[in-house]
């Protein structure tokens, strides 16, 4: 009695299942680094949070609503102002968000880009080759997963061990899950080509031709599991689906907004406000964007070149000892200071200290 139910959910597959809403949920959680930002070795990508209307003065960040201005024209706005600093001091949920921004404008760009109907077709693409190899396995004597699945499979049982399938997988230079148990974990993304998956084949020793098996493969869902109810029905997710229409968009929406490109940035966005377009593309290059965040330690020798190199100059400045990279905004790397601040405290003895100005 009094329970909330929080449902941790993943953007891309909610094209096809059902919204946790429907199931009862009163709070829906999640990241976007699959929808539409480059895993980035598990870099920076923003996260979701999304509950009932009852619940929203609890809500961590600063909410914005729709409002008249003086000449009576729609307008943005903070709402619910007393859950601000300036109101309710220590009590204030307002002051409990990040800065992660960037990555939400892609994530959002994503949706924008491609719409309900693209969604749904990502979606389904990667569901399409999840059940092939699906079929492919179940046919061949391997055990996977019974429940439903969109793009992850548990594999276990069947012809090849989990070291002759781990044998073959890094001949074809593919990363397998490999869990203690000796079963194997396989996750697919839109990313995948049907090459892809007849690579797979071969590494679990599959005979057959993946896109014959295609043709036969239903792709609903059956009861409560599929989505029933429409997402993203406002305008603009249903506007702009060519690359000029959605340049011509940005470049409206850059417009209104102050950036290096009109004067220096006020102290109040301190995201991003030194770092120049040289230090922005590496972002965008495969080398950085396209590794996964569990790979194996000697596939990442660079990244952790990176770490090692800036984490050594950083400290040698500040004249700590070493320096943490676990936090992904501002606002995090402030929460892990105080952290650090209060472990210090307690080390010391201090453990009456619990508040903050």
């Amino acid at each position: 009695a009094g329970a909330l139910v929080v449902v941790a959910a993943d953007l891309l597959a909610l094209a096809l299942l059902r919204e946790p809403a429907a199931f009862g949920a009163d709070i829906a959680v999640g990241n976007s680094q699959r929808f539409g930002v480059p895993l980035g070795y598990g870099g920076p990508h923003a996260g979701y949070l999304a509950t009932k209307d009852e619940h929203k003065r609890q809500m961590p960040g600063r909410l914005i609503g729709v409002s008249v201005d003086r000449r009576g024209e729609p307008a943005l706005r903070l709402a619910l102002q007393t859950r601000e600093q300036h109101i309710r001091r220590d009590r204030a949920t307002s002051n409990i968000c990040t800065a992660q921004v960037l990555l939400a404008i892609m994530a959002s760009m994503y949706a924008v880009y491609h719409g309900p109907q693209g969604l749904h077709n990502i979606a389904s693409r990667v569901r399409l080759f999840t059940r092939i190899l699906q079929e492919g396995l179940d046919g061949a004597g391997y055990r996977t997963n019974r429940a439903p699945v969109f793009d992850t499979l548990h594999i276990s049982g069947g012809p090849l061990d989990q070291a002759a399938i781990a044998a073959a997988a890094a001949e074809q230079e593919i990363n397998l899950l490999l869990n203690a148990d000796g079963s194997v974990g396989v996750s697919l993304d839109e990313t995948v080509t049907l090459a892809d998956i007849a690579d797979l084949f071969a590494i679990f020793g599959l005979a057959g031709d993946p896109k014959a098996l295609a043709a036969g493969i239903d792709l609903s869902y059956p009861p409560p599991f599929s989505r029933e109810t429409d997402y993203l029905s406002h305008p603009v997710f249903n506007s702009y689906h060519s690359e000029t229409e959605m340049l011509r968009y940005i470049h409206r929406l850059k417009g209104r907004d102050l950036s290096l490109a009109h004067s220096m940035i006020p102290l109040g966005s301190c995201t991003m406000k030194l770092n120049a377009t040289t230090e922005m593309l590496p972002v965008t290059w495969p080398e950085f964007g396209a590794l996964h965040p569990f790979v194996p330690r000697e596939q990442a020798a660079g990244y952790t070149e990176l770490f090692d190199r800036l984490g050594r100059w950083l400290a040698d400045i500040t004249g700590f000892a070493a320096m943490s990279f676990q936090p992904n905004a501002g606002s995090q790397g402030e929460y892990s200071g105080l952290l650090v601040i209060r472990a210090y405290h307690h080390a010391r003895g201090d453990d009456h200290r619990n508040i903050c100005l």
